[in-house]
């Protein structure tokens, strides 16, 4: 792990001892002592079980031992869900917006003036935005911990929604989804559960990911068709995302293990600062340190992780298949078939249950086979992850076919909307298992 993190006020401490089973995982983070965390070989990568108990530590140096109850990790069930629901629904809000444009090019189209391949960017510039934001809110998560980052994104990610609901040209609209879409939120369950729950929960924090988009045309189609005209899906979106922005920064607590950590050690230092002598001192922030790590050294693993670069090109294919998805099932359903914008947006239910059914097969997956061998190995190997994306891989080319091949507006639209399902069971075990096992593979 790092060798400082930062206090609460944006000064960096040197980050307290930690037990291992109360050390957090933060897959946006990835230290000097990381270096060859994923490598080529990674199959000696392992998932390791925390110990069953560990004797108590000097509650001035780190956790008050295992059970310690200012360990999220150590948050009562009741309250992790609250915690997990309300960040899905912050992510749910994002992905959404992501899409809800998609129906409206054709208005955009006529209203502005412009190609309808010019009008595609109001989403593909969004999701574009989804890959600048980690460049910045990585080291603010480092700086600030979680809250304070996710809080102040969300905002500003409502308040770039109301230049595209009043825009008057394109340009303002493109600009704008683009800075909404950095500014997006993003996750903080590491920190709240252990190997084994985490994939079940990061398992249903995916449903809210991928219901966002795949719902975000069919909201979007029916008040592009019913409401005053496109600009009621960004007010839409803007009500619903303000007020979670507004739920998670009242109700959800810091949840960064040294965050919390550096702030109780500075309260115990105020207290007595003749016992706590051993609470390191506050450093400043290493920029130089912070630059390395989130910005140049992505780019240096992809280039000396071959394992990783293939994941990688894997994942954006399957991500931008998700969007394409959008452009090409309105061109089947409305253009082909001459469904209206509404009706025509309905297909992607079934894409909605193919990934209810992937979120189905992970939590099976991980309540039988990864919990077996975590009893009878204390480990599981990261590859275990893959076992369900193997799944996937096959269930998505078929979907894509399927699709294709049942497109002809001659042939009934029931078999060519069941191949959706196909289509979103295979993204979803894709994309979420090969995030969890490059993570775990990096943090092993």
């Amino acid at each position: 792990m790092a060798s400082s993190s930062a206090s609460h006020d944006g000064e960096a401490v040197e980050e307290p001892k930690v037990h291992p089973r109360d050390a957090p995982l933060d897959s946006n983070k990835v230290s000097s002592s990381d270096n060859n965390a994923v490598t080529s070989g990674s199959e000696a990568d392992v998932e390791k079980q925390p110990p069953a108990a560990a004797p108590a530590f000097d509650p001035a140096a780190g956790w008050d031992g295992p059970g310690d109850p200012e360990n999220p990790r150590n948050f009562s069930t009741l309250k992790k869900m609250g915690i997990s629901i309300v960040v899905s629904i912050l992510v749910w809000v994002a992905t959404f917006d992501s899409s809800v444009l998609s129906p409206a090019s054709r208005s955009l189209v006529s209203e502005f003036g412009i190609s309808r391949e010019v009008s595609i960017l109001s989403t593909s510039l969004f999701v574009l935005g989804f890959a600048f934001g980690p460049v910045f809110f990585g080291p603010a998560s480092e700086a600030l911990g979680r809250k304070k980052p996710l809080a102040f994104g969300m905002f500003m990610f409502a308040i770039f929604i109301i230049p595209v609901a009043v825009a008057k040209n394109a340009a303002t609209i493109f600009v704008c989804r683009f800075l909404g879409g950095s500014l997006a939120a993003g996750g903080i369950l590491a920190d709240l559960y252990d190997p084994i729950t985490r994939g079940i929960a990061v398992a249903a924090f995916a449903l809210a990911t991928f219901l966002g988009p795949v719902l975000g045309p069919i909201i979007g189609g029916f008040l592009t068709m019913n409401a005053p005209g496109w600009r009621w899906t960004q007010w839409l979106a803007l009500i619903v995302a303000f007020t979670i922005a507004l739920v998670f920064t009242v109700l959800v607590p810091e949840t960064s293990a040294p965050i919390l950590l550096a702030r109780r050690a500075e309260k115990r230092r105020k207290l007595d600062p003749n016992t706590t002598n051993n609470i390191p001192e506050k450093k400043p922030l290493d920029f130089k340190r912070m630059v390395n790590v989130y910005v140049l050294k992505p780019w240096i693993m992809l280039v000396l992780e071959p394992i990783l670069a293939l994941m990688t090109i894997y994942l954006s294919f399957v991500y931008g298949f998700l969007y394409l998805c959008f452009v090409a099932f309105p061109i089947s359903f409305q253009q082909e078939r001459g469904w209206n914008l509404g009706v025509g947006a309905l297909p992607f239910i079934a894409v909605t249950v193919g990934v209810f059914f992937g979120v189905a097969v992970i939590i099976w997956h991980t309540k039988t086979r990864m919990v077996r061998i975590m009893a009878e190995k204390g480990e599981v190997s990261p590859e275990e992850r893959m076992i369900p994306m193997m799944l996937g891989s096959v269930s998505m080319p078929i979907g894509m076919f399927w699709f294709a091949w049942t497109s002809n507006p001659n042939i009934s639209w029931v078999p060519q909307v069941i191949s959706g399902s196909f289509i979103g069971f295979g993204i979803l075990l894709i994309f979420l298992q090969v995030c969890l096992r490059v993570f775990y593979a990096a943090t092993s």
